[in-house]
């Protein structure tokens, strides 16, 4: 089981100490990226007028738009990578049903060369016999 890590951030001037069972980079990452969305926030003139409890609300406004965002593209990078597996199977199948009627036409070619061959040869045979009667007569 992992270990749960305990890692002190800095947010927003502020130092917090964040735990979980990620790891301390990634806590660390998380800090960061509010940090990130704050100084964002607060280069809007009307967010810093807002008080404290309008600000947090709208921080998390702007964190949750960006999760649905992401969510989004994942969603539609699913959708995407499901139609791309769906063609590489269908295109599988193609290959396969292409070497099953290639595997056929090569046994066709091998009977009608044996045909040819026999054909051959019975005219060769029916050559001779007409030469001989010739021969003969």
């Amino acid at each position: 089981m992992a270990e749960k890590n305990d890692v002190s951030v800095l947010i927003n001037g502020k130092i917090y100490k964040l735990s979980g069972y990620e790891s301390g980079d990634y806590l660390q990452k998380v800090a960061g990226y509010i940090n990130e969305k704050i100084k964002e926030c607060k280069s809007s003139e009307h967010y810093r007028k807002l008080n404290t409890e309008y600000q947090g609300v709208l921080l998390a406004l702007n964190i949750a738009d960006d999760y649905f965002k992401a969510k989004s593209q994942a969603e539609e990078a699913g959708k995407v990578e499901g139609e791309k597996d769906k063609q590489v199977y269908d295109l599988r199948h193609e290959v396969i049903e292409t070497r099953i009627k290639h595997e056929s036409a090569l046994k066709l070619v091998e009977e009608y060369k044996e045909q040819v061959n026999a054909l051959q040869r019975k005219i060769i045979q029916l050559e001779a016999e007409q030469n001989r009667k010739t021969l003969e007569s």
